[in-house]
């Protein structure tokens, strides 16, 4: 009986690695086309060689809001090193309220609408918002976030992924 626990535990311990293992594993960022505000486009294609923050938000969305300023902070702190902010607004955000809230914030980062969601949909069906996807110079996502970020160790893990190669 003490042995088949043993083994038990053991199976046990080596599941839980894997899968811790397996959780910490960078996946590619999917194919998106993102259009921009200004009526261009980008996709994840043209994001590889940098590390880029994509964050899913709405005007609706109190916490997107008020952590926007840190966005904007964060995006002038490491801009000049690599590093780029890309915001996507919610398809159910109306286009008008989010290029106002461009331009009254001044954001210094692109921004796009998902006019369809199906860019929403391909990031993992994103519903909720603040939802916020680090993804590092190889175009694979590291980090995925689901509500406020804590920005300290936001900009830990950029300054660690800025000095990888």
């Amino acid at each position: 009986m003490k042995k088949t626990l043993s083994i038990a535990a053991v199976v046990l311990l080596a599941a839980l690695s894997w899968l811790a293992f397996q959780g910490n594993k960078a996946t590619p960022a999917p194919p998106s086309k993102f259009v921009l505000l200004d009526g261009s486009s980008i996709n994840t294609q043209d994001m590889r060689g940098r590390v880029v923050l994509v964050n899913f938000w709405a005007t609706s969305c109190t916490t997107c809001v008020a952590e926007m300023p840190d966005l904007i902070s964060t995006h002038q702190k490491y801009a000049g090193q690599g590093y780029e902010t890309l915001a996507v607004a919610m398809s159910y955000d109306p286009p008008s309220y989010v290029v106002n809230f461009t331009e009254t914030r001044k954001l210094p980062f692109k921004v796009a609408i998902d006019n369809t969601g199906a860019v929403a949909k391909s990031w993992g069906d994103v519903r909720l918002t603040p939802t916020t996807f680090l993804v590092n110079k190889q175009g694979e996502i590291v980090k995925r976030f689901v509500g406020t970020l804590d920005f300290a160790d936001l900009h830990r893990l950029i300054e660690q992924l800025l000095a990888q190669g």
